[in-house]
């Protein structure tokens, strides 16, 4: 599971379209996604992963990782995959 933040609901948007984009370049096309007409809270079902991505006030309203007892926040470094923890 993925949890990140977008800054506005254009930005979550964005964020959406850009992710699906990619993965369908690598093959993975069957992306269901849920959220997308308001993009407070957008869910994406991607086969072994699901991504949620928030507008910072509805993921702290929500806060899901509390659900999770033992988690490590990742910050992306670069746009080449790499991330290092946070």
């Amino acid at each position: 599971m993925i949890v990140a933040s977008g800054t506005s609901s254009r930005h979550v948007n964005a964020l959406a379209e850009k992710l699906r984009d990619r993965l369908n370049i690598r093959g993975i096309k069957d992306i269901k996604i849920e959220g997308l007409n308001q993009c407070d809270w957008v869910a994406m079902d991607c086969g072994d992963i699901i991504v949620h991505l928030f507008r910072p006030e509805v993921r702290e309203f929500y806060n899901i990782e509390k659900m999770w007892c033992t988690y490590q926040q990742f910050d992306v470094v670069n746009g080449d995959g790499h991330m290092s923890a946070s």
